[in-house]
């Protein structure tokens, strides 16, 4: 890139995330960066090669309008409009819920056993069926929705991943309609308690749809409905893996053994955490 009469990125960036710290945004400075790689149009990781260029044309408006909406606490996935998640960048809108890192503790979990049919409830963006099919390329899968809206970002991401030809998605509630037998399910469903709702950050209460994180009541109604019908959809030996809230641990396993799983963990995420439920069907 070549210097042009504008602002230099490097002075762009150090307002940004000075207006992002003063909004009291977490990550100010990481948030600036990606907004300003994306307002100036440079891959993300070449930013540090450009700071000492002028910015192109246009750039300082496009940045600006993005800080104040993510002042506002629109989050950083939302204004580009993807989610880097499990090493893949993927397609996000206001019909899906934002990936995020915890959920890449359900994908290793899987990933650490055998992967041939998957079945992805609740898929959302897709992010953990792609991811999972992506790593697993003798692998197939389906992804279940209420949401149309939802199956089609879904369906996108599939598409961008290549993995498009060995997976399907249907609109489904839950496992109803589904049939044959899987060898691993999977889910991040709904499970904030309705009490839970008013504490949760603008950036999740005001822009992921509440479908998608709370089913009301205890937060365990997804739980409730995946347990009671998952056993006539494994495979022996087939494995069900949940994500779940932090307080949910106890639940969820208790849940799981009503079901008749065994073999049944509960997994902490890097902050120590009870992220995620796995049990196993055997015969």
């Amino acid at each position: 890139m070549s210097d042009t009469s504008g602002p230099r990125l490097a002075d762009l960036l150090r307002v940004g995330a000075a207006r992002l710290r003063e909004a009291g945004i977490d990550e100010a400075g990481g948030d600036a960066r990606h907004l300003l790689a994306a307002a100036a149009g440079i891959a993300r990781d070449r930013l540090s090669l450009h700071l000492g260029d002028g910015a192109p044309e246009g750039a300082d408006a496009r940045f600006a309008a993005l800080l104040a909406r993510r002042a506002n606490r629109e989050p950083v996935s939302r204004l580009l409009g993807r989610r880097f998640f499990f090493g893949r960048d993927f397609a996000v809108t206001p019909d899906v819920l934002d990936p995020r890192p915890e959920t890449e503790i359900l994908v290793a979990a899987a990933l650490d056993g055998p992967v041939q049919q998957v079945l992805d409830l609740g898929t959302g963006s897709g992010c953990i069926l792609v991811s999972l099919l992506a790593e697993r390329p003798d692998a197939r899968g389906t992804g279940t929705d209420l949401s149309e809206a939802a199956l089609g970002v879904a369906r996108g991401n599939a598409e961008r991943h290549g993995v498009a030809a060995r997976c399907a998605f249907r609109q489904a509630d839950w496992l109803e309609g589904i049939e044959g037998a899987y060898d691993t399910i999977v889910s991040n469903p709904p499970y904030i308690a309705r009490d839970e709702m008013a504490g949760l950050a603008p950036e999740v209460s005001e822009h992921d749809p509440h479908l998608a994180l709370s089913p009301g009541g205890d937060g365990l109604a997804a739980y409730r409905r995946i347990t009671a019908a998952v056993p006539a959809r494994l495979a022996p030996g087939g494995r069900l893996l949940v994500e779940i809230g932090p307080t949910q641990g106890a639940a969820v396993r208790d849940l799981f053994a009503g079901a008749g799983l065994t073999r049944i963990a509960v997994l902490r995420d890097l902050d120590g955490r009870d992220r995620v439920v796995s049990g196993r069907l055997t015969t």
